[in-house]
């Protein structure tokens, strides 16, 4: 893809209420495997609330943005950031779902699973300041596929990544513009987004290593 793809620093997010480890649960091969929560309800709409005006202040306004969601917890997390900004800024914010099944690196390593049709809002993506919106950056293989599939749709303006939790251990030169929280964790545990509108509840959890 032709559009520039910035790499600024990250935003850092302190949780206003400390969480216990949760009772511990058994792992596939029979160990335990503890559960730590991180974020809450509250502290997700804030982190949401707080990206949105960092996306504004960012891009000078919100004249030519479009927010793309990642499926499928961040399709969820596009409208949630979009009505935000719309909110903001007193006029609607166009979001649009970006499926990037197809561009993906480990087809053969995984289950196949269902494609989401791509949703881009009428005017295309050409010339547009597109805002990139995923749950969870990780290795950086999803954006990776995600610019894949950008690059065959057309030529935005310029492309920035907003994801609720950086969890480190990046495996492509790839850097969110906005980051709800930076969770350092390691490779042996697991981080589980959970919104309401997939999972009934809004939450951030890490399930540690199997003892």
């Amino acid at each position: 893809m032709r559009g520039s793809f910035n790499y600024p620093l990250n935003f850092r997010y302190a949780p206003t209420q400390s969480f216990k480890t949760r009772p511990e649960r058994r792992g596939r091969n029979g160990g335990n495997v503890a559960e730590k929560a991180v974020l809450s309800s509250a502290d997700i709409a804030r982190a949401l609330t707080r990206i949105s005006h960092e996306i504004i202040e960012k891009n000078r306004g919100s004249e030519g943005l479009l927010l793309l969601g990642i499926p499928t917890r961040g399709s969820y997390l596009a409208e949630r950031i979009g009505s935000e900004i719309a909110r903001i800024v007193s006029e609607p914010i166009p979001v649009g779902t970006l499926d990037i099944t197809l561009h993906r690196d480990d087809l053969r390593s995984k289950p196949p699973r269902a494609l989401t049709p791509t949703k881009i809002p009428s005017g295309g993506i050409d010339g547009k300041r597109i805002i990139l919106i995923d749950d969870v950056l990780y290795s950086g293989r999803t954006i990776r596929a995600a610019l894949d599939a950008l690059g065959e749709l057309g030529r935005p303006a310029l492309v920035q990544l907003a994801v609720l939790i950086d969890r480190g251990h990046r495996e492509l030169p790839i850097r969110a513009d906005y980051v709800g929280k930076n969770l350092p964790t390691s490779q042996e545990e697991n981080v589980k987004v959970s919104i309401s509108e997939v999972d009934g509840e809004d939450q951030v959890i890490i399930a540690g290593a199997h003892e």
